[in-house]
């Protein structure tokens, strides 16, 4: 019998963590709080750094005949739809990074890996959520939600940025309100004018708000994320379903592309989008946090998912070799602290720049609509990406 891991959370990142250290030999067990897999938010953007990991876990060829896959990432101006600049992506970043750039709808990319979960014998238990932990000599005492104890090896907290994984490891730190919230939705393609959203990640910047549109499954649904700054937040959900006239109402006057999908939109769902400081510790001699419950990440580098993806490889390259479990916690802390914490922070530096929140900004801007006349500013941005998009844990760990 393999090492006794328990993963607190059945979204990506804990279903990514299941199977890759199922594929190490480890024997798995995934605590969700939640009665049913279900995944509100829509779509998600896996780069090529994502793609490498889910490759070595042979979901690649599944994830690409599900997902969608742009042509490029392209910023707008709010009105008149000017290029600020264009990221080639399709087969270009595919050839410069070895890997796919995909648009992909969460529940069905939160489905192939729970399946994938299933045929390596992982348990998956619903309704069933990790409140808290107690380490031993034997290990680590897990307390799920109704008042059952189970004991690991090893405890995951893969349980998102309200982890109480998190809260049993470092104490109760709340998240702090951004002062943004984000609309999501998806609008059936063909409820639009054909080729209205342009098959690339596009992406539209104005005053205090932005807007991101992209196509989901195979080009059948068009998901778009719309934040607007807000400091009037009150509700005690984090998410709730959305008015759809105050969204249309906040979005009024915007280029026709953004104003056409809307108008076509039937409902949506409100988010409030929180964050915390990055953290210097993720690990507690058999305890380990993952993803959101150790680095939330705001949209603004849509890099959320992928490093959920990243953590969950480098942590079961870690537990599969012959080191002591506090051994390879430490060493999966060391090589992931830094990377997620300049994502993190290079994320929250986005929300200025999209929203033109200073003059800074606003002449920022400025200056990459002017060099995008001589293609400067689309290298500028490209190379920006480089080093996210061009990191192979596979290659890199060997």
């Amino acid at each position: 019998m393999g090492t006794k891991i328990v993963i607190a959370g059945a979204g990506i990142g804990g279903l990514c963590a299941a199977l890759a250290m199922s594929k190490k030999g480890c024997d798995v067990a995934v605590y969700e709080q939640s009665a049913e897999l279900t995944e509100v938010g829509a779509g998600l953007q896996l780069s090529p750094n994502a793609m490498h990991v889910l490759a070595s876990l042979n979901v690649a060829d599944e994830i690409k005949a599900l997902g969608f896959q742009p042509s490029a990432a392209v910023m707008r101006h709010y009105q008149t739809g000017a290029h600020y600049f264009s990221v080639p992506l399709g087969a270009q970043a595919t050839q410069k990074y070895g890997a796919d750039y995909l648009h992909i709808h969460r529940a069905d990319l939160q489905s192939t890996l729970y399946k994938a979960c299933l045929k390596e014998n992982v348990s998956v238990y619903l309704s069933c959520g990790v409140v808290s932990y107690q380490l031993s000599e034997k290990g680590v005492s897990v307390e799920l939600q109704n008042s059952t104890q189970v004991q690991a090896d090893l405890l995951v907290g893969a349980d998102g940025i309200k982890s109480k994984v998190q809260s049993c490891m470092l104490g109760q730190t709340p998240a702090v309100f951004t002062g943004q919230v984000a609309w999501r939705g998806t609008v059936e393609a063909y409820k639009l004018p054909n080729n209205l959203v342009k098959p690339k990640a596009n992406l539209w910047v104005g005053p205090g708000q932005h807007f991101v549109s992209y196509y989901l499954r195979g080009g059948d649904l068009v998901n778009f994320v719309a934040v607007q700054e807000r400091v009037d937040w009150q509700q005690e959900s984090w998410n709730e379903p959305g008015d759809i006239n105050e969204l249309k109402d906040a979005f009024k006057g915007w280029h026709p592309e953004v104003t056409e999908v809307l108008d076509a939109t039937e409902s949506c769902f409100l988010w409030a989008l929180f964050d915390r400081k990055p953290l210097n510790q993720w690990v507690d001699k058999q305890v380990a946090l993952l993803g959101d419950a150790c680095h939330p990440m705001l949209p603004f580098l849509a890099q959320g998912a992928a490093m959920a993806i990243e953590d969950s490889y480098v942590l079961a390259h870690y537990l599969g070799s012959d080191l002591p479990i506090p051994t390879a916690l430490k060493k999966y802390q060391d090589l992931r602290l830094a990377r997620t914490k300049g994502i993190q922070l290079g994320a929250r530096k986005n929300a200025g720049l999209y929203h033109m929140s200073s003059p800074t900004n606003q002449a920022k801007l400025a200056v990459l609509s002017g060099l995008s006349k001589f293609g400067l500013s689309d290298a500028m941005a490209a190379s920006k990406l480089d080093d996210i998009y061009g990191y192979n844990l596979p290659k890199k760990l060997g």
